[in-house]
């Protein structure tokens, strides 16, 4: 099922154009307009859902599929030496779309995307199995 207000529906729907670069039963992969390197792919699922937590695993596993493909065609095509897959879920995590997608962008050892910030550290092993104790219990 489609959503008639979100962007990538529209795009599903043939509503807005895009620049395919793959599709099948369950995904759509096109160029993204504000590329963070040339080649940066979004792949949208044929499902409207807007948290990964919500697909139907069958679309999520396309992703997945499909996803490493269109890496190693980037590599191919020599716009980039690795790539990033990079699934937001939820606005605070930098989610701009209310529909599940990941990016798959090309990287070469010197552009200058940045997705990470340091990390932090955890107080001890204990206080690490303790929080893994958390989410077994949550999964």
């Amino acid at each position: 099922m489609l959503a008639n207000d979100c962007v990538f529906c529209r795009i599903l729907k043939g509503e807005i154009p895009c620049t395919k670069v793959y599709e099948d039963e369950r995904v759509l992969a096109f160029l993204d307009i504000a590329p963070f390197n040339p080649g940066h792919t979004v792949i949208v699922p044929k499902h409207h859902e807007v948290s990964s937590t919500q697909l139907d695993a069958e679309y999520l596993a396309a992703m997945m599929t499909v996803a490493p493909r269109i890496g190693a065609a980037l590599i191919r095509a020599g716009l980039g030496e690795g790539f990033n897959l990079v699934l937001n879920n939820g606005r605070v995590a930098g989610q701009m779309v209310p529909h599940v997608h990941m990016h798959v962008v090309p990287r070469r050892a010197d552009d200058q995307v940045v997705f990470t910030a340091p990390g932090s550290k955890y107080d001890s092993p204990a206080a690490m199995e303790e929080l893994a104790a958390q989410l077994r219990a949550s999964l």
